[in-house]
């Protein structure tokens, strides 16, 4: 959740860089979009997509899921977009 496209990009790239995790590649249409963005990476896909959205609020949403062992599943944040900055 972020107040435009290249922000929720930027701090994808930021999260991606710190914590070493390998580069998501653009998906749907969406970046460039104006005004306020959810962006949703999927690891497994190596994907991220972006669409336009209003009133979520801003900050990173990072949801761990393990099919392997449910119990690690969970949901952290928000947490700032710039945490990695």
């Amino acid at each position: 959740m972020a107040p435009s496209s290249s922000s929720a990009v930027a701090a994808l790239r930021e999260l991606e860089a710190t914590l070493a995790w390998p580069t998501l590649q653009p998906g749907d249409a969406g970046e460039g979009e104006p005004g306020g963005v959810f962006l949703k990476g999927n690891q497994r896909t190596g994907v991220f997509h972006v669409r336009r959205e209003e009133g979520l609020g801003e900050g990173i949403l990072i949801t761990g899921q393990e099919g392997s062992d449910p119990a690690a599943e969970d949901t952290w944040g928000p947490l700032p977009l710039d945490l990695f900055a």
